[in-house]
This record gives C-alpha cells, structure tokens and sequence, in this order.
C-alpha cells in the first residue's frame, strides 16, 4: 500500500523483514518442538536459536536464481547456522510455514483493528450522547419525512460498528491458525504432535484437517468481515457528504486551518476526507471478492491464490487500518450545525406532520382512506404554493369538521418525536 494510506504500527507487520522474521519463529518453533520429541538434540535446538538470522539482501538475490521465496530463505537461513541448517525445515513444506506465518501476521493486524473499532465506536458514542435531542428532519429517498434527531441518526452507527466488532472478533479467531501437516497435510513427514505443540507455542489455533495449505475458506471470511466495516464506514461518509451539501449544510467534516478545497475556488470545502473512505471501501470490496476466488483451488492446492494474498492481505489491513483512523477523526471533530437543522426542517412549512394529521383524523372516526386524501390534497397545496400545512388544515372545513383549531396546533410539536425514541438509546446503554 502506497504511504498515503498506511500507518506506521500496521504497516510494520507488513514488511518483508517482519514476513521473514514470522517464518523464522515459525521454523524454530518446529525445532524446538521435534527436540521435545527426540527427533533432533536439544543443543542444536540452541544453537539455531542463538544463530538462526537472514539477510534480506541475499534472499532477493537468491530467489532471482531459485525463482522461490522459501528455498531462497532457507539458503540465507542455513549461511547462519552451518551444519545445523540440516534440521530446519525438516518434514515441511512450504505452505506449513508460510500460512502459519500469515497467521501471525494477520492475528496481530486484527489485534490493531479491533482497537481501531474501539476507539470509533467510543467516539460515535460520544456523539450520539451529545445530540440525543438535536431535532433534524429524517428523510426518505432524500425526501423529507418526520423529524428525527442527529444522536439517532448516529446510534444506528453505533450500534452497526459494535456488530462489525463482533464479526472481526469471530474472523480473528477463523483466521489465526496455524497447520504443520506436511506436502499433502497428510502428516507422512512432520507428526501431528509437532503440529500441537507448535501452534500452541505460537498462540494459533491447529486447522483440524488441512491440505497442504490452511483453507481459505477462512481468509475469504477475514476479507468479507473488511469489506463489510468497510461497507459500513462508507455508509456513514456517504451520509455526511449529503449532510454537507450546501443546500442542505447540516454538518461538515472537519476543514482545518490553511486547508484547501479546490486548486482553483479558494470558498470550496469539500467532504473530501469522506470521499476517501468511499473510495477505500471500493477497493475493500475488491479484496473481499478475490478472496472468494481463492476459496476454490485445485486438488490438495495450486498458488492461485498465492499473487493475490501477497497484495489483497496487507493492502486490507492497511487500508482499513487508515479508513478507521481517518473516520474516528472525523467524528470527532464534525461540525454540527442544529440551527441549519432547524431551518431545513421547517423549509416545508410543517409537512413533516402530516402522518400527525392523518392518525389523528382517523382517531376522530374518518375512515383511513378518506383522511389520507384530505391530508395528501393539502400537503399538495402546501407544496405547490409554500403556503402553511397548518394554515390550510385550518381552512379546509374536512378537517375543522373533525378537528378543532387547538387540536390542530397541538399536533404541530417537535417535541412528540422526541417521547419515545429515548428507549433506543436505553438498549443500547447510551
């Protein structure tokens, strides 16, 4: 991933020094377990551990000859530790330390966006608390509808992210696994103890019956649980962006100090940081998608899905990692504009009380059917002349019939839809 987008705790477990640096733990961690075996002495178990290292520099020039990761590794390895090198990699095949690795890897970038989710979710929650009451109108199909309030809008968030934490949860402990099984995961060459003792050892769960590789099956789930916070993350940029539009300008993402919107239109401030999220979880999407293409490789394995994994893995963490970090930002530091609210809500002058009227005229004895058109024939007027919903109400003699003026005018308060909402915010224990 391009540095733009990465940050510095993340992109350290992604780098080809840290690749190589789990792939050795993970061949030591085999010594150490064939020496409680028996198979190998246990002072040559030592002696790799005291020796074992690589050269990044030799590996790249190796491999340009063995076209291998592994072998070009072990040959860099074996330089370190001379004739012990006879012991390393014994039994295995590459798949064995290479997914257990990435095991690893990816335990420890879940362990990152787990706290990333913490940390949005503890700002989301701030400010659903902190606009509980801030009155906005609700839209649908980006039409006005009923009045809602900003704190609601962002409970709905709330509590999708707590369940993005559950689903990464449970995908974190789907994808760090480890399998020491040996060419065809028959364990012919390497005994299923070692396998134990080793993904033990290195905190991992044991894939129960593997081929040669760990299913990826379990790597589509992780990428699909991404895409999906990825999905959500959008979903709330996409609703800022239409909150900052400036005829509507309700709130807007934080514009710092000497930023600027536009190369050529100095009065331009543009949600660009939520246009970047969008645009992440597009390519999160992607990822997802192609780890779905590898759940299905040939026979006991193929390398499909090997090029693929070497970019779709760490770009996931990565961008993830960033989309997370920028968005808790955001959030906490919106502008929120409830006068603006207020304004919009009332640009159609008290429509948003229409289903009011219509309950309340049904209560009076009119049939559903019947106080629906004399509602909807106002709300037309009041629509084509801007004139008051209430102004009209109270000059249509169908209504004034079943509805005395004061009744009428009780029907046109905020403040009901604000009775019994609060009831989401107790579940939730906002």
């Amino acid at each position: 991933m391009i540095p733009r987008y990465s940050r510095p705790e993340m992109s350290s477990i992604w780098t080809e020094q840290a690749k190589y640096e789990q792939w050795l733990e993970v061949e030591i961690a085999v010594c150490a377990a064939r020496a409680k075996t028996g198979e190998i002495p246990a002072e040559a178990v030592d002696r790799i551990k005291k020796d074992a290292d690589f050269n990044i520099d030799d590996i790249a020039k190796y491999q340009a000859i063995t076209h291998h990761d592994m072998t070009a590794f072990l040959q860099s390895v074996a330089e370190n530790i001379g004739d012990d090198a006879r012991y390393v990699h014994y039994g295995l095949t590459t798949s064995d330390v290479w997914d257990t690795a990435t095991g690893l890897q990816l335990r420890d970038a879940c362990t990152i966006l787990l706290e990333d989710l913490t940390k949005l979710n503890s700002a989301l929650e701030s400010l659903a608390r902190k606009h509980k009451d801030t009155l906005c109108v609700g839209r649908t199909h980006g039409v006005h509808a009923e009045p809602t309030t900003f704190g609601l809008k962002i409970a709905v968030w709330v509590d999708e992210m707590r369940r993005n934490k559950i689903r990464l949860e449970q995908a974190t402990q789907t994808i760090a696994t480890g399998a020491i099984s040996g060419t065809v995961g028959t364990h012919a060459s390497i005994s299923p103890d070692i396998e134990d003792m080793v993904c033990k050892e290195l905190g991992l769960s044991v894939e129960p019956v593997s081929t040669q590789i760990v299913q990826r099956d379990r790597h589509a789930e992780f990428l699909t649980t991404v895409a999906i916070i990825g999905g959500s993350l959008e979903k709330f940029a996409t609703e800022i962006r239409g909150l900052q539009k400036t005829e509507v300008r309700e709130v807007e993402e934080p514009f710092a100090e000497g930023q600027t919107g536009s190369s050529s239109m100095p009065h331009k401030r543009n949600p660009e940081k939520c246009e970047r999220i969008t645009g992440i979880a597009r390519i999160l999407r992607g990822y997802a998608s192609t780890g779905l293409e590898n759940i299905a490789l040939w026979h006991e394995r193929d390398i499909s899905h090997s090029s693929t994994e070497r970019v779709i893995l760490p770009d996931a963490c990565l961008l993830l990692d960033y989309a997370l970090d920028m968005f808790t930002d955001i959030v906490s530091r919106l502008q929120v504009y409830p006068e603006r609210m207020l304004q919009n809500m009332e640009a159609t002058h008290g429509l948003v009380f229409s289903q009011r009227v219509l309950l309340e005229l049904v209560e009076a004895g009119l049939s559903r059917d019947d106080a629906y058109g004399i509602v909807q024939r106002n709300a037309m007027e009041c629509w084509g002349t801007g004139q008051s919903f209430l102004k009209l109400l109270s000059e249509d003699e169908n209504v004034t019939a079943h509805l005395d003026e004061a009744q009428l005018r009780s029907l046109f308060d905020y403040n009901y839809f604000l009775n019994n909402f609060s009831v989401t915010f107790e579940r939730l224990s906002l």
